[in-house]
């Protein structure tokens, strides 16, 4: 999950001249009063202030559960402005309708709760890009992915109607344990979640068998005006930490699916650990 990975995206971009045929925006750091717009704010200000050395006190550690997957190492809050500053910069776009596609490689960290970090996420940028959606937008579609359940952006709205959460992930002793197939959200927002839990080794024809129907029958029925798209590619075959079969060519194919509704779209990186994979594939999806 080092930056080195969006480098390498970034690098491979530039040499296939792709970055001339879009408008790359330098985005604002997101500051900690935005953040807190979901986050708690003693969680925030804990992010803001933790550093290695003075991270001592063991209960503060369990409390925002840092953890050995989400230590905490220098400029961890500059780090977390940074990713998320791009996504809510992101939705800005298509709110201002200066953009029908925005891309933010470094987002997509969908495992951050409200008050904790979780699975390599200090920050879910994926909740903040969306409420910064439901600005100007009724409805907004989040579709994960990524090998792992989206579990921070489901449980982020999981009462809302005004969000739909489709999420196609491994399922069975794996992390982080959620998105059974019959949790289908809460109260208003009921059976506004929708989780597709799958077994290991499933190849790009099996997954969009699945993937392409379910996808046209939640466009058809929850019509949304605004789609976020987290393209987690620990999904793809050979991936250091994922057990799923699918080519660049497959993964890349769930977004030329979504692309084809003509809906504005925001495409956001993810998990993915088998670094020339990652590059390879987000390369190939822009």
């Amino acid at each position: 999950m080092k930056p080195h990975r969006i480098r390498m995206t970034h690098s491979l971009l530039e040499k296939y001249g792709l970055l001339d045929r879009m408008k790359v925006i330098h985005p604002q750091l997101a500051r900690d009063r935005d953040l807190c717009a979901f986050h708690t704010d003693d969680y925030v200000a804990f992010l803001q202030s933790a550093k290695p050395e003075t991270l001592t006190n063991p209960c503060v550690a369990r409390r925002f559960n840092i953890t050995d997957d989400c230590p905490v190492f220098y400029r961890l809050f500059e780090f977390c402005q940074t990713y998320t500053g791009a996504s809510v910069d992101a939705a800005k776009e298509l709110n201002r309708c200066n953009a029908d596609i925005v891309i933010n490689w470094s987002g997509g960290l969908h495992h951050a709760k409200r008050s904790e970090a979780s699975g390599f996420c200090y920050v879910n940028d994926i909740v903040l890009a969306i409420l910064k959606l439901l600005e100007n937008h009724d409805r907004v579609l989040y579709v994960d992915i990524d090998i792992h359940h989206g579990d921070g952006v489901e449980e982020a709205f999981l009462t809302t109607d005004r969000v739909m959460t489709v999420s196609f992930h491994k399922f069975g002793e794996y992390f982080p344990g959620t998105g059974h197939i019959l949790d289908n959200g809460y109260g208003k927002g009921k059976y506004y979640a929708v989780n597709v839990p799958l077994n290991d080794g499933i190849d790009d024809e099996s997954y969009h068998y699945l993937f392409k129907p379910i996808i046209a029958k939640v466009m058809e029925v929850f019509n949304p005006d605004a789609v976020v798209l987290q393209c987690g590619a620990d999904s793809l075959s050979g991936d250091r930490l994922g057990c799923f079969n699918l080519s660049v060519k497959g993964h890349a194919e769930c977004v030329r699916y979504l692309r084809s509704f003509n809906v504005p779209l925001m495409l956001l990186g993810g998990g993915g650990y088998t670094l020339r994979n990652v590059a390879r594939c987000w390369c190939y999806e822009v």
